[in-house]
Parts: C-alpha cells; structure tokens; sequence
C-alpha cells in the first residue's frame, strides 16, 4: 500500500497527495497530512489517515463520508474560512492581480433556505436527498446540518410527495426554499399531472402546510409564498434561483450597496428577481437586465406594489449572446454584474470599454472572477475592496463581492 503526503487542497476541496506512485486527489483529507492508499486513474477512493492534521475534526452529521452535499466537514471553520480566502486570493494572483479582502462573511449552520433535492420512488416508499460523491446514487437523507430545520423536518413530508408522482424509472428534482410563508417546493420531472395525481399532492400539500407545491408547471398555491428584497415584497417564480441563506444575502449586499453609494443611476446586469435592484431603488433608480422573463416579471410587480422606491425598469436579454454596449451603458453611474457561475467573459469586455466610474462584480466562482477582472484591469480599473462571502458551509463553494473603481 502506497504512502503519500497530503500537500494542497485542490479548488473542489480534494487533497492534493504526492508520493513515489506520483500525485493523485484524496477526498476527505487536509494539507499535511499523511495517507495510505493506492490511486486509480489519479485518484485515491478511499484513503486510510496515518497522521491527521490538527485542523481535522469529527464530522458532525451521520451521512458525511457518503453525502456530496458536504465535502469539508472534516475541517475545522478557522481552515476552512482561511482556505476561501486563500482560493481567491490564488485566481487573482494567476491573473497578476491582487486586492485586499475587507470582510470575510460566513453563514452559520442550519441557515440553507434554498436547497434542490434529488428523489426516486422505490418499492417501499422513496428515497430522498443529495447524491453521493461523482455518483447518481440517492443518500436517503436523515438529517442535515446546513440547511434550514423546517426543510429537514419536512423531508417524511417530500418523501411522500415523490412516492404518490415519481416514476421509479427517472429521479425527480425538488427545489425547496422556506421563507416567511413557510415552505415553497417546486418538483421536475414528476408523473402527468392528471386528477388523481392533483387530489393527492393537494391533501399533502394542506397536510404539510406547503405554501405553494409546484408540480412541472401546475401549481397548488395555498398562501403566496412572498420572500422580502429590501422593502419590496416578491413572488419568484416556481424553483426560482435565490441566494442561499438571508445572511449571506445581506452580506452581499452590503458590500453591493457599499461599492455603489451615492451613484444615483445604476444598471443591474443578471437582476435575478431583484436581490440587488430593489434594495438599490430606495436611493437610486435602476434598470435590471435578466436572460429570462419570469425573474423580471415577478421583480416589476414587486416593485409597482411597493411604494417610495425610484424608477425600475426591465430588459429580458441574454448577457452572455447578446451584452449591453459600451453607449447603452455609459448614461449610468455604477454597474452591479451578477453572472453565473461561468462568469461574463463578454460583458466584462463591454463594461471595460464603456468606462463607467464604478463597478460591484459578484461572482460565485473565483476562477472566472479574476478572469473578468484581468479584463477590467487592463482598462484602468482598480479592485478597491474585496469582499468574501461564504453561503455554503462545509463545500468548497465561495462567493465575492469586488468594488473596481476607474483610474
């Protein structure tokens, strides 16, 4: 059996292992520590810990080593929030670019509001919760220690639901976010809808006290299940995307708000339903560009019912085809950009030749991050502050605010 010693962590949290046989990944280790085991494809399935880290501590959920929803919790918090940090500040510099963090956020445990839950109907009943690492294996979830306890409570519930409308030959998707209304649980790829299937998601619905339960498009709407954004009241779309816990919300957009302070006209690019634009609209007007018209629909009747906010308005617009030009974005005085997770390669270059004095660019992988903002940098900008957020608690998942002024 082979020897090696644990050197790095790799950017999805795996244990970079070097030893004679070479270098192989080694899931569930830390930096310095040694391991045994033989690697197979440049991998060590299952690596055997002869000298732990001092930074290892005793996972404290039962499903860890076979859950992928965790991949750290064999770390302590100070490694882990310390290891985030190191991540960014990596891309950054593999980009010749540096900033200084301002503020490091990390949401406590047991705060998911939003999480998307795989299910499959067996013999018995069903099976529900996150898949097991690199596999679509179903770990039957008991208990859960990052998200919300009023989603883990209700998982007998979502059993239910998938044994009365799964098939037991495709696995179904559960996205579940609990707000103020309680619990809005959007399901696809479920049974057709017909009575039958209606009258019994119904009865468990009101049996569960669902706000809403929305099964492929057809909705059992019990109370509007609202979520706030700044004094606006929203109703997102079924299984709409939502930062992953209210205070890593707030932490972003704090630092949002701290970036574009005092800018009085303000274009939000990738809006969302409007975590960021209707907070903005207290003290600024804005125009919110979303790829998809559900998110801006549910944003612009929020924002007609809320009285005292400045002027809003929409544009449906894929960013990533199609993105705003330097003229349409020079009559504003700050941009906040909000792309996914494989970043805004072509509206970073867009915003670079507009010059807009002010820019907040959040992102949700650091890689990309820096990419976009070596783009920014070689027009002129500056990384001022630079904030780090952490929603996702014991996963390698890390999140950014970067305030980028012009030279």
């Amino acid at each position: 059996m082979s020897q090696w010693t644990v050197t790095r962590l790799g950017r999805k949290g795996d244990g970079v292992a070097e030893g004679e046989a070479g270098r192989a990944l080694a899931a569930l280790t830390l930096p310095g520590e040694v391991i045994e085991g033989e690697a197979v494809d440049g991998r060590i399935a299952a690596p055997r810990i002869l000298q732990p880290s001092d930074q290892r501590v005793r996972p404290i959920c039962g499903h860890y080593r076979a859950c992928g929803g965790c991949s750290l919790m064999h770390a302590s918090d100070a490694f882990t929030t310390g290891w985030k940090r190191q991540v960014v500040e990596t891309a950054l510099a593999a980009q010749g670019l540096s900033a200084p963090v301002a503020g490091i956020h990390v949401s406590p445990l047991q705060s998911r509001r939003r999480a998307v839950l795989a299910g499959r109907r067996t013999k018995k009943g069903a099976l529900l919760g996150f898949h097991a690492r690199a596999s679509d294996v179903i770990v039957d979830l008991q208990e859960c220690h990052v998200m919300r306890p009023q989603i883990t409570a209700a998982l007998p519930l979502l059993r239910r639901i998938v044994a009365a409308g799964a098939s037991r030959q495709a696995e179904v998707t559960l996205t579940v976010i609990h707000g103020p209304a309680e619990l809005d649980l959007s399901v696809r790829g479920g049974k057709p809808m017909d009575a039958a299937l209606f009258q019994a998601l119904a009865a468990l619905a009101d049996e569960g006290d669902l706000a809403r339960l929305d099964w492929d498009g057809y909705a059992i709407t019990r109370r509007p299940p609202l979520l706030p954004m700044g004094r606006a009241q929203v109703l997102p779309p079924p299984g709409a995307f939502l930062q992953a816990t209210a205070e890593g919300e707030a932490a972003l957009l704090d630092a949002v708000h701290r970036t574009v302070a005092g800018a009085g006209r303000i274009v939000d690019l990738f809006s969302g339903c409007g975590t960021f634009t209707l907070p903005l609209s207290q003290t600024a007007s804005v125009h919110a560009v979303e790829g998809l018209s559900a998110p801006l629909s549910a944003l612009d009747s929020a924002r007609r019912q809320t009285p005292g906010l400045n002027r809003v308005t929409t544009e449906v617009r894929d960013l990533a085809r199609r993105p705003l030009l330097p003229d349409e974005l020079a009559p504003f005085d700050a941009i906040v950009i909000d792309p996914p997770r494989a970043g805004a390669e072509a509206q970073s270059r867009q915003i670079a030749a507009a010059r807009v004095p002010v820019v907040a660019m959040v992102a949700c992988d650091p890689v990309n991050f820096a990419k976009d903002a070596r783009i920014m940098a070689d027009a002129g900008y500056r990384i001022d502050r630079l904030w780090v957020v952490d929603q996702f608690r014991h996963s390698p998942h890390v999140e950014i605010v970067a305030g980028l002024t012009l030279r």
